[in-house]
């Protein structure tokens, strides 16, 4: 699998965590808790996923980083 896959399967992960995450900020309501059951072990794993993708999108400040020099070259 290439890296493209992991950064749009990264990414979309951390979107959907920061949408929960915005839901239980605004509304008090945790979509992942509501669809899955309350730190039920699928939950636990959506959880468990969106955290390792904001983890892997750690790395994408040294590619961007490499991304623009190659590009001002």
């Amino acid at each position: 699998m290439n890296s493209k896959f992991f950064d749009y399967a990264s990414l979309t992960l951390v979107i959907i965590g920061a949408i929960n995450w915005g839901l239980i900020g605004f509304f008090k309501f945790d979509l992942v808790n509501f669809l899955f059951g309350n730190l039920s072990w699928l939950s636990r794993v959506i959880y468990a996923l969106v955290g390792l993708a904001g983890l892997y999108l750690l790395s994408l400040y040294g590619r961007i980083g490499c991304m623009c020099s190659t590009h001002t070259e």
